[in-house]
Parts: structure tokens; C-alpha cells; sequence
């Protein structure tokens, strides 16, 4: 099935970037950021996190608020900023598009 028609990207892509371990991302943006492409409209921020949340429940429920200095994630964060704005913005959306805080 086709999650975002911006990217063509079905739930199989989705699926195939999420494993448990340090590397899996937690949140709609990082899975952009993992199938190399980035946000458009931002619709499918709401099924992609439910289909995170139906692969991983055991990893994302464990995860603290806050990634640790060695989490990988936080490294790229703080990198370059090449995707910049874009990503935090879609986050940000991402978050209004559900019912709590988007889990890091």
C-alpha cells in the first residue's frame, strides 16, 4: 500500500528500515531521512508512526525522552543540519497530528 504519494513510498519500504537496535529510527522524519527522501505535505505522518508503532512496540516504548550522547540518532541531529528546517517543522506537525508527544 502507498503511505506517502509525494514519495512513493508504500508500507514495505517502511517496514524494511525498521529493526530493532541503535540505528532504528523512532520517528517519521528519521524514516525520511533512512529511505533518502525527505517530507512533503506531511499527511502520512500519522500512518507512518502507526506503522512504526505496530513493528516496534518493544523498542520505541523503551526509549527515553531524551537520546543519550552515544545514541546515533543525536549524532546526526546535531551534524551537518543539511536537511535543516524542513525535518524539525515536519516533527513539529507530526506532533499535532497525534495524540501525545512524539516519542525521540
Amino acid at each position: 500500500m502507498i503511505v506517502c504519494s509525494c514519495n512513493a513510498l508504500s508500507d514495505r519500504e517502511i517496514r524494511a528500515c525498521l529493526s530493532p537496535g541503535p540505528d532504528c529510527p523512532f520517528t517519521p522524519a528519521q524514516v525520511y531521512r533512512c529511505l533518502g527522501c525527505s517530507p512533503q505535505c506531511g499527511r502520512c505522518a500519522r500512518t507512518i508512526r502507526e506503522i512504526m508503532d505496530a513493528a516496534l512496540p518493544a523498542v520505541h516504548s523503551g526509549c527515553v525522552t531524551q537520546c543519550n550522547a552515544v545514541c546515533p540518532l543525536r549524532a546526526e541531529e546535531a551534524g551537518d543540519g543539511a536537511a535543516g528546517g524542513r525535518l524539525d517543522a515536519f516533527e513539529l506537525a507530526e506532533e499535532a497530528y497525534t495524540d501525545g508527544p512524539v516519542r525521540v
